[in-house]
């Protein structure tokens, strides 16, 4: 019941505020891409510094938080692109499929990861999402790469400059270089990234609430069900059941439960747009995944709560 009253309740309204500003308020598309940039370059990744900086992160084992992340990853990556004759899915629709079934949307997940446990659950979430950004990327620009539409995408997106340039990445490495060299922020900046980070978690449920949009068509039934069910699902569970005989618990178990189970990024439209996806069908698994993951977490973290518990 405090989940559903600290993260869940938090997240439909103001997921249904941000389509309900985008759609009869401020219909502007440049507000909203304005915010995604704020939010994705300067809040998030102030949160993530000044969560990781502030945390012991002995309490964290990193070995089976990387097991449990990378394993699942790509082998339900893999599978997809294993399915792609039995689907008869054509290379920019199967690449669609895989960044629905493999990529992450932060913001939401940051809220659960802070309703759960707090400072703790930011921070341990701010870890699986350096392991979880960087080998999705890898992913999905290379499939793009090997199966999208040449003509969409004249200019190929080298994947070293993504690694470098991304900014929760960044955020990441210097909260985690200046967490193990032991130097403490001044207290004017310390504050200055406290204020940055507080607007974090509602720009971004704000973007995705946004960013919602359904355009269905009969064959969508299967891809868009085939990357819920994968994505909400089986990757959630195939984390847990190697996290827990690795004996992750606590703040670590929820991150990579939480990383795994939480809906696609609206980012994953912009990248099929600008190496040759399907726009329309990553905009349709997008719009679903996060409507359904309203259900689906909770269910999931509830479930390996009774496992472990």
């Amino acid at each position: 019941m405090l989940l559903v009253t600290t993260a869940i309740v938090p997240v439909v309204l103001i997921l249904a505020a941000g389509a309900l500003l985008r759609y009869r308020f401020l219909t502007e598309p440049g507000f909203w891409r304005g915010l995604e940039w704020m939010s994705y370059r300067v809040f998030t990744p102030a949160l993530f510094i000044t969560s990781i900086a502030g945390t012991d992160l002995t309490i964290i084992p990193i070995g089976p938080l990387l097991l449990s992340l990378a394993v699942p990853i790509t082998a339900v990556a893999g599978l997809v692109v294993v399915l792609r004759r039995p689907l008869r899915a054509n290379g920019p629709q199967l690449t669609s499929l895989v960044q629905g079934a493999v990529r992450i949307n932060t913001y939401i997940g940051l809220i659960f990861a802070t309703a759960l446990h707090g400072h703790e659950g930011v921070a341990t979430f701010a870890l699986a999402s350096a392991v979880v950004v960087p080998l999705v990327n890898v992913i999905c620009v290379s499939t793009l790469a090997a199966y999208g539409d040449k003509s969409a995408s004249p200019r190929p997106v080298p994947v070293w400059r993504e690694f470098l340039e991304n900014p929760l990445i960044l955020g990441c490495a210097i909260g985690l270089a200046l967490n193990l060299a032991g130097l403490p922020l001044p207290g004017f900046l310390s504050a200055t990234l406290t204020m940055l980070a507080a607007p974090a978690l509602a720009c971004g449920t704000l973007i995705a609430g946004a960013a919602l949009h359904f355009s269905f068509r009969k064959r969508d039934a299967i891809d868009v069900g085939l990357a819920a069910i994968l994505k909400l699902v089986v990757l959630p569970l195939a984390a847990a059941a190697i996290a827990i005989p690795l004996g992750a618990t606590g703040a670590t178990l929820s991150s990579i439960v939480l990383i795994c189970a939480i809906p696609t990024a609206p980012s994953a439209y912009v990248l099929a747009s600008r190496m040759g996806g399907d726009t329309r069908l990553m905009a349709s698994i997008t719009g679903a995944q996060t409507v359904l993951a309203v259900a689906t977490l909770p269910a999931i973290l509830t479930l390996i709560d009774h496992v472990t518990g």
